[in-house]
């Protein structure tokens, strides 16, 4: 028996592992499973032909089957310390006015860049909640007693 595809099929294996280390994304991984088994095909001596069917079938049927329970892990979104202050009550120390690009916050000690959910301006002194960030702007709304 031939050594080469067995070879070939454990070199494919490692390139697809290292992708999927080097992503993180699972996008690879399942490639690399359907090489695996197309390397243990060519070792019980399957043809060129088998193996190349294995390894696409082996990659999609795993792909189908897994990949809704992967999404499920969120893997993509990293909670970062600003997202605790969603919720939060703050104060204005700037006017907050979209349409002249200006406003800031104080909340939890830190201060904000800051816009309103809306158009309309928020005056100083103003108690606001934050109710998302917005890559390093917190958007508020007018505070509401809950």
């Amino acid at each position: 028996m031939p050594i080469a595809m067995p070879v070939v099929w454990l070199i494919a294996v490692v390139i697809f592992v290292i992708a999927e280390a080097a992503t993180m994304g699972l996008t690879s991984i399942w490639f690399a499973c359907g090489a695996l088994v197309a390397m243990v095909a060519a070792l019980l001596g399957v043809g060129l032909w088998g193996q190349l069917i294995l390894f696409v079938l082996g990659s999609a049927v795993l792909l189908a089957t897994t990949r809704k329970w992967v999404g499920k892990l969120k893997l993509g979104k990293k909670p970062t310390n600003a997202d605790r202050i969603v919720g939060q009550k703050a104060v204005v120390i700037q006017e907050i006015h979209n349409q002249m690009a200006q406003g800031q916050i104080r909340v939890g000690g830190q201060i904000w860049t800051a816009r309103s959910t809306d158009e309309t301006p928020i005056a100083q002194g103003a108690e606001v909640e934050v109710v998302q960030i917005s890559g390093v702007k917190a958007i508020v709304r007018p505070w509401t007693e809950k």
